[in-house]
């Protein structure tokens, strides 16, 4: 039943010659799919467009081989072939009465055209800007180089408008091409592309005036742009203002972010919902034209609160798109505890800063919508009548329960513990980490609807248990440990002294088991775990020492936008950070270290000893109840699997995978050994 409260939310909205359905709108985000996976890309994209988005929009499109962003899989408008496979994503949004946007792209200085070994362009001479700092450098732009770029945007935008595109970006923000003009720092121009505001200005304005007279009467042209309360972009407050100013009422609508990429899509461990809030608030004062911003929005009335307040026009997002593609539809109807929440973990992010397609901690099907035909709403009914004993409420057990539930199986869930949730409820306590709970929540609150879901604490199964109780299907998610000897990615065999008393494991932390006085953290994880123990060991007053055999605390999140946060807030606890170090022993008073390059060792006093290295799969009971078949052919077992951690320990997007694809497959045939449906390149015809 719709709620009435937040009808402004479904209001249509005009965008210069086209009228988006609604306030929801999908923003340009990456997904490692690009021109490598167009099939999956349209599938994507069409959900979302299905689940109630008013806009959906492209990731960064390429306009010319001169910006392009090898090893990563980019969309790309560079010619006619591009144009039919955009037409697929394009006619999978209209079908559901949506808009479809696009992003064109300049990568400017930040790209190195590995691929197409084309000069990189920008608006000086500047060395390779990307995290990967290639060894290369811009060519300084002509005044033939900028006529050159003002035509490829137009060209690219009647591509665009071929494909079906009703909306077109100038795409002027994140350090890209259209950034270096802007900023004052990095614009040392004498022409008139340099020097006042004005003529930094000029080349945005003639893109936006290009795109107008190539698809205006057709498409709306939209400018995405950065903003700074005194950042690095543009200049200080007065001025970034001022540059929005001069070109406020030229496009059709504003996608307006911040310059500070690790807060404008910044993890939840740092940054709160609508952190840009302050920022953009202005822009709606200068211009009479659509406002669009993104805020990790997760909460229908903070959505409500953005448009009532005048904050923004649209409802922007990437990520809660991700997670929930049907957020739009379920807000319509109401059904607001249905929403599976963005937990800001960034595992999207991550996996195409790896050049992988995205998946997502909360919603399993995401990447999947073609590759293997999930739909994140609907899932196949059960085979038959038959009953699944799920053994572990932590992530995966929890989510192969409700899927198994939601398909029509009669499921039990056997927890050992006295509460759901296994690793979740453990690791969200942790600092910064609350929002993780949403992982456990929402799926207790799905189960709670299914009367055909039946869930037990305190209830440690042994093997004569399973065997005893009937069920025709045993899945066990019995989670795993991690290791107290060293053993990891730099030691294959335990360090010298790990039996020691003063040794602790994340898992004695999580229970409530902390130690005192100074603590060495030995960290050879690199991802969130060990940085969160090293802030809760400060917390508590220990004098933390962080020890890690990378160049940097907690190296593995460069990829979630979160390496430079997380050694911060390290530093600002006091934490003293150690690197390029392996712990070799410890004694109970102090460890030996030694150099990773060198050898050489150290000795520092520590009272005690945290290690964060590598996990061990809690399999024995998979282990008792596989080794003879026979046994289970005679209780009735018709199958026994294990999923997650218990099988193969990683991230909490993986193990909720492993629950989810287990669920949806049971009792399905599978083609053979490809896992899913792929996209193989064509072979083109050779050109006289």
């Amino acid at each position: 039943m719709q709620d009435s409260r937040f009808q402004t939310l479904f209001e249509p909205v005009q965008i210069g010659p086209v009228t988006a359905p609604n306030r929801f709108y999908q923003v340009p985000h990456c997904t490692g799919m690009g021109y490598r996976l167009p099939e999956s890309l349209a599938a994507m994209r069409g959900i979302k467009a299905e689940g109630g988005w008013g806009v959906v929009c492209t990731e960064y499109c390429s306009m010319h081989p001169s910006s392009e962003d090898s090893p990563f899989h980019f969309a790309t408008l560079w010619d006619g072939e591009d144009t039919a496979v955009h037409a697929r994503m394009v006619d999978s949004v209209h079908a559901h009465g949506a808009l479809a946007g696009v992003e064109l792209w300049h990568g400017g200085s930040y790209v190195a055209n590995l691929s197409s070994r084309e000069p990189t362009l920008g608006v000086a001479s500047y060395p390779n800007s990307h995290a990967s700092c290639d060894p290369v450098q811009s060519r300084p732009m002509s005044l033939s180089d900028i006529r050159d770029l003002r035509r490829w945007q137009a060209a690219a935008a009647k591509r665009a408008m071929q494909a079906g595109f009703d909306i077109v970006y100038v795409y002027a923000n994140h350090g890209y091409l259209l950034s270096e003009f802007l900023s004052r720092e990095r614009n040392t121009r004498c022409d008139e592309y340099g020097g006042a505001l004005e003529n930094r200005v000029r080349l945005v304005r003639e893109l936006i005036e290009e795109t107008k007279s190539a698809v205006g009467h057709r498409c709306a042209v939209a400018v995405r742009y950065s903003l700074s309360a005194a950042g690095p972009e543009i200049g200080p407050e007065e001025e970034t203002r001022a540059a929005l100013a001069l070109l406020a009422d030229l496009p059709d609508l504003w996608d307006v972010t911040i310059d500070d990429y690790s807060t404008e899509m910044g993890s939840s461990r740092f940054v709160r919902e609508a952190a840009q809030e302050e920022t953009i608030r202005f822009v709606k004062q200068l211009t009479g034209k659509p406002v669009v911003g993104v805020g990790r929005f997760t909460s229908p009335d903070t959505m409500l609160r953005q448009v009532h307040q005048g904050v923004l026009d649209f409802i922007g997002a990437a990520r809660p798109s991700i997670a929930d593609p049907f957020l739009p539809r379920k807000i319509a109807e109401g059904r607001f505890d249905d929403i599976r929440e963005c937990i800001g973990c960034n595992i999207c992010y991550a996996h195409n800063s790896l050049s992988a397609p995205i998946r997502c901690t909360q919603n399993p099907t995401m990447g999947e919508e073609f590759r293997k035909g999930w739909h994140p709403e609907f899932a196949p009914r059960r085979h038959a009548a038959e009953t699944v004993l799920v053994i572990g409420g932590g992530p995966a057990g929890l989510e192969a329960a409700r899927t198994l539930g939601a398909r029509g199986y009669e499921v039990t869930l056997a927890e050992a513990s006295k509460e759901l949730g296994g690793r979740v409820s453990l690791e969200s306590r942790l600092p910064g980490l609350a929002e993780w709970a949403r992982v456990r929540d929402w799926r207790l609150g799905q189960i709670m609807k299914l009367s055909n879901v039946s869930h037990y604490l305190d209830s440690r199964l042994t093997a004569e248990d399973v065997l005893q109780f009937g069920f025709d299907h045993v899945i066990l998610a019995t989670g795993a440990r991690w290791r107290r000897d060293g053993t990891g990615r730099w030691h294959t065999a335990p360090f010298e002294g790990w039996q020691q008393s003063r040794v602790f494991t994340p898992d004695d932390l999580l229970d409530g088991r902390v130690p005192e006085g100074s603590v060495l953290l030995f960290d050879d994880d690199h991802y969130y775990m060990g940085s969160a123990l090293a802030l809760l060991l400060a917390d508590r007053g220990c004098d933390v020492t962080y020890v890690t055999t990378e160049g940097r605390a907690a190296i593995w999140t460069r990829f979630t936008e979160e390496l430079h946060l997380t050694n911060a807030a390290l530093i600002r606890a006091g934490v003293k950070i150690l690197t390029n170090l392996s712990l070799e022993a410890f004694d109970g008073s102090s460890a030996k270290l030694a150099c990773v390059f060198t050898g050489d060792l150290r000795e520092i006093p520590a009272n005690s000893l945290v290690t964060v290295t590598a996990r061990t799969p809690q399999d024995s009971l998979y282990g008792e109840l596989s080794e003879d078949s026979g046994r289970l052919a005679d209780a009735g077992i018709l199958s026994l699997a294990k999923i997650g951690d218990c099988d193969a320990p990683s991230t909490i997007a993986a193990a909720v995978y492993a629950g989810h694809r287990m669920a949806r497959e049971l009792g399905s045939e599978l083609a053979g050994d490809v896992p899913y449906r792929r996209e193989l390149p064509g072979i083109s015809a050779a050109c006289d």
